[in-house]
């Protein structure tokens, strides 16, 4: 059977693997080339520990500073907020307390398999150098957020998820490099992280063209109705193939519309700063919950990143976003190199208002089928993801129930 897959990131690359597996001909098309979006700027975490979506019941009450803040955790452009107002209120659907259990339930399924997932096609593809499995930390620091990380601990361990709570000297003698400003931090032994999300997903995208998988630099902008569908680009450019599967990140929003599924797909614009070069400040990465930001040893160098901005994929990157999260992290860790010999980057995480990703076929055609919107877990999920896509296609069930992710659950 001969497969299209329309993008070259990590989910789009994993399922490149998964369909090579079952011995289908695969084509990965992309406009720009691989791990061109969010795939080569991600903190670089395996992420299966976190568990809980982004609307939230205790977020309502944020919403409004969030349009004050330009600088803060979230963060939305005022001039984008017309179009962002279906999204957003789907967000605050999203955030009800039983919406939000639906969600959480939706995450932890998926992150179930995540880890095991990764291991496997790491081991498969001779790429296991690449997973460093010495946990991350989630450091805090207001005394009155222990009694709610206490109980999230409890959430993730009835999910399998290891977690130890640990008291400031205890993360000091981890991380010396932190300074003693924190009440505490949560500890995931079992997490992993990975040597560089550039350098993992371009080995991917080379070990599947090594088994026969094939490329070509394109832009689709349509896919017909046929029992063997047409990807249709500019200047009458085609390719007709047995099966689709749509998994262009921040831009399947139109492809998916043209087979009849209208998902609320946004881009939430994540920005970081890499320091080349600059190894060994931590171990492991580490999480900052009370200032929405994570800070990760690649190989590659030092990496502080994170916060969520809504404002489209056309306007320019603000990187006083980019300069505040650093301020930010100068005030908690030691030894910091200088803002400026950083590298900005500023990249579109897919996302839908319940922080699940769109995992299934399209309504009017069941030959093209879904794998976008993972938001801040498309590397942690991309595997996971691609098994799944394996599954449909093979018509047999899936390893979990999808209809938490289906199309038309909007």
């Amino acid at each position: 059977m001969k497969i299209a897959i329309v993008g070259a990131g990590i989910v789009g690359v994993a399922t490149a693997h998964a369909l090579l597996d079952e011995g289908h001909e695969v084509l990965i098309l992309d406009k720009e080339g691989p791990a061109f979006g969010p795939s080569r700027g991600n903190a670089g975490i395996i992420a299966h520990t976190d568990v809980l979506p982004l609307a939230s019941p205790n977020i309502l009450r944020k919403v409004p500073g969030f349009l004050l803040d330009p600088l803060g955790p979230l963060a939305i452009r005022l001039g984008y907020l017309p179009q962002l107002l279906p999204w957003l209120t789907r967000f605050l659907l999203a955030a009800r307390p039983a919406a939000y259990e639906r969600s959480i339930e939706g995450i932890i399924a998926l992150q179930q398999l995540a880890l095991p997932a990764w291991l496997a096609r790491a081991e498969k593809a001779g790429l296991m150098g690449h997973i460093h499995r010495r946990g991350v930390l989630y450091a805090y620091r207001a005394a009155s957020d222990t009694a709610d990380l206490e109980r999230l601990a409890q959430r993730q361990r009835a999910a399998g998820i290891a977690v130890d709570m640990l008291r400031p000297q205890e993360l000091r003698q981890m991380e010396p490099a932190l300074k003693d400003r924190f009440a505490g931090a949560a500890f995931h032994p079992d997490a992993a992280h990975i040597s560089d999300p550039l350098a993992l997903t371009m080995a991917l995208f080379e070990a599947a063209l090594a088994r026969g998988a094939e490329f070509e630099k394109a832009q689709v902008d349509n896919i017909s109705m046929g029992e063997r569908p047409a990807l249709i680009g500019p200047d009458g450019w085609q390719r007709v193939v047995d099966r689709v599967v749509v998994a262009a990140g921040a831009w399947s929003k139109p492809l998916a519309a043209a087979m009849g599924d209208h998902v609320p797909l946004d881009t939430e614009r994540g920005y970081n700063v890499s320091f080349p070069g600059v190894t060994g400040l931590t171990s492991r990465p580490v999480g900052f919950k009370d200032d929405g930001f994570i800070m990760t040893p690649l190989e590659s160098g030092l990496r502080i990143g994170g916060a969520v901005e809504f404002g489209g994929l056309h306007a320019a990157p603000n990187h006083a976003r980019t300069k505040a999260l650093y301020d930010k992290a100068a005030t908690l860790v030691e030894g910091l190199p200088a803002f400026d010999s950083g590298r900005l980057w500023m990249g579109f995480r897919p996302s839908l208002p319940d922080s699940l990703p769109v995992i299934g076929r399209a309504s009017r055609n069941r030959n093209v089928l879904y794998a976008f919107g993972h938001g801040h877990y498309g590397m942690t999920q991309s595997t996971a993801t691609a098994g799944l896509v394996a599954d449909l296609i093979a018509e047999r069930e899936p390893a979990i129930d999808l209809e938490p992710y289906s199309p038309k659950r909007f």
